[in-house]
């Protein structure tokens, strides 16, 4: 029998206000009604979730803090990277436990698109001893996204995303829902990612969960506002283009 049978293999059981360093009710960010649901109640993390809601709605909060409890960095990079241009990250994650599956790797990697150029400077002068690196700047950017995620993404490990749409295309987008797929076909990988993107929200087999002013709640794609909302607009963009003059 294999020595992980019976066990998740994913790194990720679950994520939790920590027991020993509560974060007050009324600071920043627990005021945000996503982030008392998660100091409160906690959440269970199967091996893909996806938080969609609003700008300002804490999504990008969540996933942000669960990155930095696992010990990435806050502007992208994998576990132990120091990139840093200037620290706008809430203290949340200081307030969070993560609980591990048993054996599972600690490997990972944390992406956001609004960080990207910084990151990729970043990894311009911390080059790697044992091969050359992609020349990033020298890409569009939806092209290095796409680059980066392919040559860091490999294996086992936690995948997360900040909002990857930022930087693709359709095609692109689709690009990236195919290699989060593979990814997690091995049963190894673990995806977490906030996104506006009815295409990137349809990731299969993910949890989605609403972020708002509720707190959280699970929801099917099918029925999530942003894809009702696309749905409408496609049929006759005209019905919401003429309120605009």
């Amino acid at each position: 029998m294999p020595v992980d049978a019976g066990f998740d293999r994913f790194p990720i059981r679950r994520i939790e206000g920590h027991p020993l360093n509560a974060l007050a009710r009324d600071a920043w960010p627990a005021t945000l009604a996503p982030v008392a649901h998660l100091l409160d109640h906690g959440l269970d993390l199967g091996p893909a979730t996806v938080f969609v809601g609003e700008n300002g709605s804490g999504k990008s909060t969540l996933v942000e803090a669960i990155g930095l409890a696992y010990g990435l960095s806050p502007e992208g990079g994998s576990v132990g990277a120091h990139h840093s241009t200037r620290a706008s990250e809430s203290e949340l994650w200081d307030h969070l436990q993560v609980v591990r599956n048993a054996g599972a790797t600690k490997r990972g990697y944390f992406l956001r698109a609004e960080t990207m150029h910084g990151f990729f400077t970043y990894l311009e002068g911390n080059p790697s001893p044992f091969r050359e690196d992609i020349r990033f700047h020298e890409r569009s950017h939806g092209e290095s996204f796409l680059d980066l995620v392919e040559d860091r993404f490999t294996g086992a490990g936690l995948w997360l995303l900040d909002e990857p749409e930022s930087a693709l295309s359709f095609s692109g987008c689709l690009a990236l829902v195919g290699i989060l797929t593979r990814l997690l076909d091995s049963g190894k990988s673990q995806v977490i990612m906030s996104t506006h993107s009815p295409l990137l929200a349809s990731l299969a087999g993910a949890t989605i969960y609403e972020v708002g002013d509720w707190g959280l709640h699970t929801s099917s794609w099918e029925d999530l506002p942003l894809v009702l909302n696309w749905q409408a607009f496609l049929s006759a963009p005209e019905q919401y283009l003429r309120h605009l003059r």
